[in-house]
């Protein structure tokens, strides 16, 4: 197991995830669809402290690293099978499951599309830092 190359996949999806979740791209249509305002400010009382979010994403970012390390194989040294392997495991695996969620959770569609594309873009972004690591 390559550790190193997946403690930086974990540290990636907070570079992935800043601009991504930014007025600049996607935080505007996530939030109406989320029915939020993006602009009204936050309630201390009812959002979690950052360093739990952070802390919780970084925790969970790790595992999904290590397990989609552990799925591709210890011994793979092809880039292209690790790129292929990080956008067969976003859309096939992360995108469709927020999809089955989301039908039965009546979500529209847009948040689909931003959330489950993050996710492929994450899994990817795996597949490249780890085939670059191979």
């Amino acid at each position: 197991m390559n550790h190193p190359a997946i403690l930086v996949c974990a540290i990636s999806i907070f570079l992935l995830g800043a601009p991504w979740y930014s007025k600049a791209l996607f935080l505007r249509p996530w939030a109406r669809a989320n029915g939020l305002d993006p602009d009204a400010p936050r309630d201390p009382k009812t959002t979690k402290h950052p360093a739990q979010v952070f802390g919780i994403a970084f925790l969970m970012a790790w595992v999904a690293a290590y397990a989609f390390a552990i799925l591709v194989g210890p011994d793979v040294r092809d880039f292209g099978h690790w790129l292929h392997h990080g956008f067969l495991c976003g859309l096939g695996i992360a995108f469709t499951s927020f999809g089955i969620n989301y039908q039965f959770a009546n979500k529209p569609t847009v948040l689909l599309l931003i959330d489950g594309g993050y996710h492929i873009v994450q899994f990817t972004l795996y597949g490249l830092i780890m085939g670059l690591w191979a």
